[in-house]
């Protein structure tokens, strides 16, 4: 593997799609709240400032992408707005608002979107306002599904605090969601985790965790909800604040890494240990993790009792080529893994 710095010069570069004319489209949550199209035209394998085009700014906190027909969707904190989009000219019409989030200014700030196989429905994943307090409104800790106009909203799954990196198994179906969790029950409490999303499904958040284990201090509130708290299909470690998911289907990986799952930790802020600041990859065999997660890029931590640290992973990207990016808005940069057998 070899791993390059492949564009830099942002604020904080957060989630990345591929568009139709091979161009890469980045979320950068500051600087104006901008949208970029990056176009390596020199074909040197980098992005320099001339190669980068913003094609959408003054946004609040955009984070998601999606593509649909000629439509660019982008999730911001307060809307999921789409704009007519011509992959060829680097260029995007006026917003138009298609799902208002108003109701949801505070707390988890990302908006996790995509569409399904068919392109008929896009899914948005919105994260709680609080750590542990209940009775928020009902579109947090939550994942829904609408229309590509934004209308008919249904409930998918609820009880995810932070449902914040989505995406299908290949050829299949099955959504998969990473989820961050809460803080305050200690270092090792309560995990993250990446699972397939059970229609219907409640998860747990605020009233309990990782199955019917009842939050402490929401005791007795909601034992109903508590029995029926689904388990994960993989546990990760606390606080390791798990910001993307991406199943990898290209060639240019060896064979273990197809059809396998990678997952970007963002790194803890509240743990005596520093955790995270990694991206690990989960094997699957038939739909199923098939082994322990496995850590895959490392060295953004080099010591985890130092608060120096030289990057945080953040979003995942398998481009056409089978190398994969990862934005990194500590060092606000994209990176660019390659593989070459020897």
């Amino acid at each position: 593997f070899d791993i390059q710095e492949f564009a830099s010069g942002f604020e904080r570069p957060r989630y990345m799609i591929q568009g139709p004319s091979g161009e890469i489209l980045l979320s950068d949550s500051m600087k104006a709240g901008s949208v970029y199209a990056l176009v390596d035209r020199n074909k040197d394998g980098r992005i320099s400032s001339e190669e980068q085009t913003q094609i959408a700014s003054n946004l609040d906190r955009p984070f998601g992408l999606a593509l649909w027909k000629d439509y660019l969707y982008i999730a911001e904190t307060t809307s999921v707005k789409r704009y007519k989009y011509d992959s060829k000219k680097l260029a995007a019409g006026p917003g138009e608002e298609v799902v208002s989030l108003k109701e949801a200014p505070s707390g988890h700030w990302t908006r996790t979107i995509l569409f399904d196989a068919k392109g008929e429905k896009f899914y948005l994943g919105v994260g709680s306002q609080s750590n542990v307090s209940p009775g928020e409104p009902e579109i947090r800790a939550a994942i829904t599904r609408y229309n590509p106009d934004g209308s008919g909203r249904e409930y998918v799954a609820t009880g995810t605090r932070n449902p914040i990196g989505m995406d299908w198994y290949p050829g299949s179906n099955t959504l998969w969601a990473a989820v961050q969790e809460r803080d305050g029950l200690g270092d090792d409490l309560v995990p993250d985790y990446f699972t397939a999303v059970k229609p219907g499904g409640f998860y747990g958040w605020p009233y309990s965790y990782i199955g019917p284990n009842e939050e402490p201090r929401n005791k007795g509130l909601k034992p109903d909800l508590v029995a029926r708290t689904i388990v994960p299909d993989v546990v990760l470690p606390a606080h390791v604040a798990v910001l993307d998911s991406r199943f990898y289907t290209g060639r240019q990986f060896p064979k273990k890494y197809q059809g396998g799952a990678f997952l970007a930790y963002h790194g803890s802020w509240n743990r005596a240990q520093r955790i995270g600041y990694s991206v690990v990859f989960v094997p699957f065999k038939d739909g199923r993790p098939s082994g322990p997660v496995e850590d895959f890029l490392t060295g953004f931590m080099t010591d985890p009792n130092s608060k120096e640290v030289w990057g945080r992973p953040v979003g995942l990207l398998q481009l056409n080529d089978g190398s994969l990016l990862v934005s990194d808005d500590g060092g606000k940069k994209l990176w660019r893994i390659t593989y070459k057998a020897k």
